[in-house]
């Protein structure tokens, strides 16, 4: 399905300011944003729910299968310079945010490239900066970013995973939408994690049908 525009993905350049990433707005077609997120079930937790732990809507189901196919990991690994060939991914998605969340950090280690699709509407708060990605120049300073993202209409942020890949946002509480994606190393760590996830969403199956 032609609800993902890669051809913007691979037409974006990639910037380098405060390290590598692409931003790309409307990646999800405009024409399809509304289904996508009516077709993701209510999230009222804090937290990242594996995908599979979600009872997704055909059209929601049909973005995550588009986001973590062939085409994608093709254009992402040309985008980057990247052999992606072989590499696991895990996709989870976010609905809410609290107020532990967007403190400065850089991801894990085990992940090697990190793929943020934000599927919210305009919002008042967004306007304030108040929950907007912020990619940050280091670890001490939520001001000293270079680039703020945010987390609307089907926006896209990809980046590769390193030690000065510090990133954060200002408190936000509330309905937020994220699909996080990550092509994952395949070492011990990654599987770890990846075993995590798989356990996570058995038991929150489990909770779900008690």
């Amino acid at each position: 399905m032609d609800m993902l525009d890669l051809d913007r993905l691979k037409s974006t350049p990639v910037a380098r300011d405060p390290f590598r990433h692409v931003v790309v707005p409307n990646f999800v077609r405009p024409e399809w944003l509304g289904q996508v997120v009516s077709a993701i079930p209510p999230i009222g937790a804090r937290g990242s729910v594996p995908v599979e732990a979600l009872r997704l809507g055909p059209v929601a189901a049909d973005l995550m299968a588009a986001m973590a196919g062939p085409a994608m990991r093709a254009a992402i690994a040309e985008k980057f310079a990247l052999d992606l060939h072989d590499a696991p991914v895990m996709v989870t998605v976010r609905g809410q945010t609290g107020s532990r969340d967007g403190q400065i950090h850089c991801d894990s280690a085990a992940k090697r490239v990190t793929i943020l699709l934000y599927l919210n509407p305009a919002d008042a708060a967004w306007d304030r900066q108040e929950g907007c990605l912020r990619l940050l120049r280091g670890p001490d300073n939520l001001e000293d970013f270079a680039v703020e993202v945010p987390p609307v209409n089907g926006t896209l942020l990809v980046f590769p995973n390193g030690p000065d890949t510090w990133h954060g946002h200002k408190t936000f509480i509330g309905k937020r939408i994220t699909v996080q994606m990550n092509y994952m190393t395949d070492d011990a760590h990654a599987k770890y994690e990846m075993r995590r996830h798989r356990v996570s969403a058995f038991f929150k199956r489990l909770s779900r049908a008690a």
